[in-house]
């Protein structure tokens, strides 16, 4: 069991308040959302892969079937080497509350795509009813595209099979050609990087295990990244300036630019367009990469050590 309180360890070194809080107020996010979100999931894996391997290895100490079935292929000394045979009496407790928490994860990673399952199929019940004739004179170009006859200026992304873009005549009115291609473009960041899934993991964690946080801080910074990358994405198309008039434009009745204003990420995303830091180069941000992709091996390497030391 000595190999489980070392995987609970990192998991209360990573999970504590020092690590996200960290990287919450580092200054490179920012310049980098898709690194930050990158780095965000190495983290979050690290924490669900050592508890996983904490349960297999504190099922396999308290199940004897469990424990033959595990180190079914192993070697004799290979098992010996796990000293799992005599587990300790709190084994049985410890291996109880890692059950619960992923029965518990399990049960909110299902409940929210539950509910956003059933949230899509009412927009798109509605979509259907609301639904006119795309109008001719957009491009073809634009890929699947729905316009709404509203006076309200929108534009958002709806996953699903096929997944949709629609935008409201309001906007069309509003915005500019140049305007409307950033957030069609914004919008499609989105739908390539599956941003719907991101998000729909964060929120379960953050809802399932509120006093943790770094899944309190995971769901928050998915919620800001997200925009952040989807905005890079559409100023590399069409410009840093283009983008950020889109945003206003899109968004000025909402109050914006409002230091008062409920949607202050809004804001923070115009001041970020309008004065965009340059990116890390390339050897920073493969490096930073490398070294996240890093951080999930170590439970795994804490998990086989004992078993790679028997055989060598």
């Amino acid at each position: 069991m000595t190999v489980c309180l070392l995987l609970l360890s990192m998991v209360a070194l990573i999970a504590a308040v020092p690590a996200p809080r960290a990287l919450t107020r580092a200054a490179w996010p920012e310049r980098d959302p898709v690194v930050a979100l990158w780095v965000w999931q190495c983290l979050v894996a690290t924490v669900l892969l050592s508890c996983l391997t904490a349960l297999a290895l504190g099922a396999a100490a308290v199940f004897g079937t469990v424990r033959a079935q595990l180190f079914a292929p192993a070697p004799p000394e290979v098992t010996e080497a796990y000293n799992l045979s005599a587990g300790p009496a709190w084994a049985a407790a410890l291996t109880l509350l890692l059950a619960c928490g992923a029965a518990w994860t399990t049960a909110m990673l299902a409940r929210q795509l539950a509910e956003a399952r059933r949230r899509h199929a009412r927009s798109r019940a509605r979509l259907r009813e609301r639904a006119p004739d795309l109008p001719a004179g957009l491009a073809a170009e634009r890929g699947p595209l729905l316009v709404l006859e509203d006076a309200y200026p929108d534009a958002w992304w709806m996953p699903g099979s096929p997944p949709q873009l629609i935008v409201t005549t309001g906007a069309l009115h509003r915005l500019t050609d140049h305007q409307l291609d950033a957030v069609l473009t914004h919008e499609r960041g989105h739908a390539r990087a599956r941003h719907d899934w991101l998000l729909h993991l964060s929120t379960a964690l953050a809802t399932g295990f509120p006093r943790i946080p770094l899944f309190t801080h995971f769901c928050d910074q998915t919620h800001r990244l997200v925009e952040l990358a989807a905005d890079d994405t559409a100023s590399r198309r069409c410009g840093h300036l283009t983008t950020a008039l889109a945003l206003i434009e899109l968004n000025q009745h909402r109050g914006v630019l409002s230091c008062a204003s409920s949607h202050r990420l809004l804001g923070e995303r115009v001041d970020r367009l309008l004065e965009p830091q340059p990116r890390p180069s390339r050897r920073h941000r493969a490096l930073a990469t490398t070294m996240a992709a890093l951080v999930p091996l170590l439970p795994l390497l804490i998990t086989f050590a004992p078993g790679l030391t028997a055989l060598s």
